[in-house]
């Protein structure tokens, strides 16, 4: 079992998504009443190999994923979406066409994009919610699995349902495969936060963290602010925590992808604040140190 990732209901138990090496990284779900008796794996996709995010609202489960043709990781792309009400017992599309799992043909009614007839790869970000709890994915495509020039720009967007159709819109631009944020969602303000600037370490994971915003649920994106700049190593992984609340908005990390380096935690607010956890602990309690602007 890897990438796990377990979900809550109340009243109703627990469901986790993980990944099984059997043909390739196939898709794989299991149930449980109280977290301590668990059903037995129940497979989701098996098209060669799969990554995935999953999320919870309210009582429905949705994942959105990529699939890699002949289980070769590095031809990762297409766009997958379904999602389930009744603990993966029966599974739809998001108009509500029901799916056979586990999902077995390429070209199946989960398909939301097919990216690989557009030779594009995608790396999946994050799935949030519009008001409406429509979901919206935030992810990135390649032209090529390598890092450096040969992917070209790589294309930030979002895709997300309107009630009838999927829409696709681009958010920003960055450099590399592994630049990865965060999606958030605030009834009529939409944000996005990763390390799309130019870092330390150009064409490596990461960057220099910024922020987008949107107010017209996504179909148009302006930089809100830089976060971070200056920085010795790049920052990526900007994570949204479970009902992200100022000042614990954003966490990520930074490091040096060119060289076994130190890698120090950081958290931020909506306002691109941020703060740096110590490195060392000398007692059972420290206090976070003030970066960026606000330690000027």
């Amino acid at each position: 079992m890897t990438y796990a990732q377990p979900w809550f209901l109340p009243g109703k138990g627990f469901i986790n998504f993980f990944t099984k090496y059997t043909k390739g990284r196939e898709l794989y779900f299991e149930t449980s009443p109280d977290g301590v008796t668990w059903s037995g794996d129940q497979k989701l996709a098996g098209l060669g190999g799969h990554y995935q995010v999953t999320s919870l609202k309210d009582n429905k489960i949705d994942t959105f994923f990529n699939y890699h043709p002949n289980g070769n990781m590095d031809r990762r792309t297409n766009l997958y979406y379904m999602q389930t009400t009744d603990m993966g017992k029966t599974w739809t599309t998001a108009d509500g066409k029901p799916l056979s799992i586990p999902l077995a043909d390429v070209q199946n009614p989960a398909l939301v994009i097919n990216y690989e007839a557009e030779g594009k790869l995608q790396y999946h970000m994050d799935l949030n919610w519009d008001k409406n709890s429509n979901p919206v994915m935030l992810y990135l495509n390649s032209r090529h699995h390598q890092p450096g020039p040969n992917g070209g720009v790589r294309e930030w967007k979002i895709t997300k349902w309107n009630g009838k159709s999927w829409e696709t819109y681009p958010v920003a631009q960055s450099d590399h495969n592994y630049d990865m944020g965060s999606l958030y969602i605030d009834t009529d303000l939409w944000r996005v936060i990763g390390p799309t600037a130019t870092g330390p370490q150009t064409q490596q994971t990461g960057g220099e963290m910024v922020s987008y915003i949107s107010r017209d649920q996504g179909r148009t994106w302006q930089q809100e602010k830089q976060i971070t700049a200056g920085s010795p190593r790049n920052h990526t992984y900007a994570r949204r925590p479970l009902y992200a609340k100022d000042p614990f908005y954003a966490l990520w990390a930074d490091g040096n992808p060119k060289e076994f380096s130190e890698s120090h935690l950081y958290f931020g607010d909506s306002n691109g604040r941020y703060w740096e956890l110590p490195y060392q602990m000398q007692t059972a309690a420290a206090t976070p140190v003030a970066r960026g602007s606000q330690a000027d």
